[in-house]
């Protein structure tokens, strides 16, 4: 298994040099996405992207997508006014799409610990809001290291959404990460991720290889691990939005990985308040929610018709009543009390290279799509 558990003194040194190699690689050796060795942390998953954010991303500065490195489309429903937390913002490029879609009363700050990006990202700030058309920039952004956010100004219960693209990878603390999440969400708050995920658990010696570190591979979770300590942390169970193989064809790299295969997945979860009713219910989704009028595909297992009931377990039910989603479903509770099922179950479902070969998905690295690719998240079967 690969270790979550949070240890003092014995890792801060190791962390700490990890945090300067990942600092070095993104902040000095790569200047574009096409520097990547491996193009392994880029993917696209099966899902089109929404209207509002394809609009939003022909208006992102070039050269702000030019050093993009992100490895999904980490851009969730129904973010109208929202406070959006971008958790290794690098560039910014998700930040400013994301600024546009939360309007002039949201607001988006992303966290990066490399200097060069925080520059990069604020040297843009002043063209996205006359872009947007803004009275004020809605959009900052600070260094920090997203194991202690909180030395960052990061306030406790703060935000709606938290969103991260290929970066926890990238961190040689995940479990701190993930708890930092859960403390900086407020009740009904969503943390909405893509990431790098390894089929079986990463072995050290690529974890000290600094290249197949800053590729997101020597640090990338066995995906069963994300599972774990999520739930260990008090979020909901994860639902696994959408995945792609990923495929390598560094051949130094690939003899160094040997048979661990690699996958980018999108998975989202919730922090959901203690008190709350456990009972299965039937929903019905209105339709009411800006690019998705007649359907949201909540993840690979929920789709919800406009007028359409639906079953849905305690767990799932609780999530759409005490989440942004809320005003965009009605909900009737069951009688039934859930019990609790997680203990048991296998999660089969929740494998992101499960969900990968279904939807045909996958990414060949000898031709990697441009950072601002007009096609990026309809990758065709």
């Amino acid at each position: 298994m690969y270790s979550l558990e949070s240890s003092a003194e014995t890792h801060r040194s190791m962390d700490s040099a990890v945090h300067d190699n990942v600092k070095k690689y993104y902040g000095k050796r790569l200047q574009k996405s096409e520097d990547l060795q491996s193009n392994a942390s880029c993917s696209r998953g099966c899902r089109p992207m929404p209207d509002s954010a394809r609009e939003a991303l022909n208006l992102v500065h070039p050269d702000v997508c030019a050093r993009y490195f992100g490895c999904g489309l980490v851009v969730p429903e129904s973010l109208e006014g929202c406070k959006v937390l971008d958790l290794g913002s690098g560039s910014g490029r998700d930040c400013y799409i994301l600024s546009k879609l939360v309007g002039q009363t949201g607001h988006v700050t992303g966290v990066d610990m490399t200097s060069e990006m925080i520059l990069t990202s604020r040297k843009y700030l002043q063209y996205h809001q006359e872009k947007f058309g803004y009275e004020k920039a809605n959009t900052d952004f600070v260094q920090g290291y997203l194991e202690s956010l909180g030395e960052a100004g990061i306030q406790s219960d703060c935000c709606d959404v938290l969103i991260s693209n290929c970066v926890i990878c990238l961190c040689p603390d995940k479990r701190a990460v993930l708890q930092e999440a859960h403390r900086i969400l407020k009740d009904g708050g969503e943390f909405y991720f893509s990431d790098m995920y390894a089929s079986k658990a990463v072995p050290e010696s690529l974890k000290q290889d600094p290249v197949v570190w800053g590729e997101g591979m020597g640090g990338a979770l066995y995906w069963k691990d994300l599972i774990s300590v999520v739930k260990e942390l008090g979020f909901s169970t994860p639902y696994l939005v959408t995945a792609s193989k990923i495929l390598v064809h560094n051949s130094e790299i690939l003899k160094k990985t040997g048979d661990i295969a690699y996958a980018s997945g999108t998975y989202r979860f919730f922090k959901l308040p203690k008190s709350r009713t456990n009972k299965k219910a039937v929903v019905t989704y209105r339709g009411t929610i800006p690019d998705y009028a007649e359907q949201l595909d909540f993840d690979a297992l929920h789709v919800f018709k406009k007028g359409e009931a639906v079953s849905v377990d305690a767990e799932m039910a609780a999530v759409l009543q005490c989440s942004r989603f809320a005003p965009h479903f009605t909900v009737q509770s069951s009688d039934n009390t859930s019990a609790s099922e997680g203990e048991t179950q296998q999660y089969c479902h929740l494998n992101p290279f499960l969900l990968a070969d279904r939807l045909g998905t996958s990414v060949q690295k000898s031709s990697k799509p441009g950072p601002c690719d007009k096609k990026e998240g309809a990758g065709a079967p």
